[in-house]
């Protein structure tokens, strides 16, 4: 079976110049844990996900060994979001990204997913412009079939 058999045509991509805020609000509508990042061509330039936010805004253990109370505060949290959620994507966006291409195989695809720990994976079509994404879940139904 081949990716375009099983990929999520209908796919949310965000582009680079959107705001942390802008992303958090795709999500939550969207359902998504993560998107690929892309131009205004529709060329994949990278992947943000909640992680990288999330990463961006809770102290770090040293950061926690010096402060006072040691226990990570919501407040501090809350305030470093706000600090960020008006900055572009670009700034906490992998752009080291692994692709898929509609004719990859199911399995490349299970193996890529597995080996790096993705949630999901773009797909890419001949001309390297996003056309899917490849899940998890896409991946166990499909293989229900």
């Amino acid at each position: 079976m081949k990716v375009i058999d099983f990929m999520e045509k209908d796919v949310t991509a965000i582009f680079i110049d959107e705001t942390v805020e802008e992303f958090i609000q795709a999500c939550a509508r969207q359902f998504r844990a993560g998107m690929p990042v892309v131009d205004s061509e529709m060329y994949v330039i990278g992947v943000i996900t909640e992680s990288d936010i999330i990463h961006a805004i809770v102290p770090s253990y040293m950061e926690m060994l010096h402060s006072t109370s040691f226990i990570p505060d919501t407040d501090i949290v809350k305030e470093r979001l706000e600090d960020i959620k008006n900055k572009s994507i670009s700034e906490f966006m992998s752009r080291k990204v692994d692709v898929l291409k509609t004719t990859d195989t199911l399995l490349s695809a299970a193996a890529l997913i597995i080996k790096h720990g993705y949630r999901f994976v773009p797909v890419i079509d001949e001309e390297n412009h996003l056309v899917g994404i490849v899940t998890r879940a896409g991946l166990l139904k499909a293989l229900l079939k």
